[in-house]
């Protein structure tokens, strides 16, 4: 599952790189894509949905140091996950922790730029590497679900 993750971080750190450097949002300022989506430039200093917001170095090197205890624990629950599946869920998980804590050392916050809306209406902004934590999330629930709740008593 180790290729999963690799992709996930590949995408997610191209479509970041490509945005800030290539297309250069920071300038260009948000774009409209469809009359409910915007391609927008958001610096998350904090955690999912913006919770946890840190200004200063000591916040930034904790969030930074929790998403590697964090990766490295679902590295090693991927490597001894006893499905196919939940390993991709894991690997999709890890794939978008790296690429949003690589972000956190680059640039002292998270890029991100997707932004769903509609009407007064609107969806918080995200990256691609917060899909494919949604996705694994998603994916880790429906494997507790499927499993059912003996599984956890053996």
């Amino acid at each position: 599952m180790f290729w999963i993750a690799l992709v996930g971080l590949v995408l997610d750190q191209a479509s970041k790189l490509w945005l800030l450097y290539g297309f250069n949002l920071g300038q260009a300022g948000p774009v409209e894509v469809l009359p409910v989506l915007d391609i927008v430039l958001v610096w998350n200093r904090g955690i999912s949905y913006g919770l946890f917001q840190q200004d200063g170095d000591l916040g930034r090197w904790i969030l930074a140091i929790g998403t590697v205890a964090a990766t490295i624990g679902l590295w090693i629950w991927s490597v001894r996950a006893e499905t196919r599946f939940l390993a991709f869920a894991l690997a999709l998980i890890v794939g978008g922790a790296i690429g949003n804590g690589i972000d956190r050392l680059a640039y002292g916050a998270v890029v991100d730029f997707v932004h769903f809306h509609l009407g007064t209406f609107s969806w918080y902004v995200f990256n691609l590497a917060d899909v494919w934590i949604v996705a694994g999330v998603a994916g880790l629930l429906y494997d507790g679900i499927k499993s059912g709740p003996n599984k956890a008593a053996k």
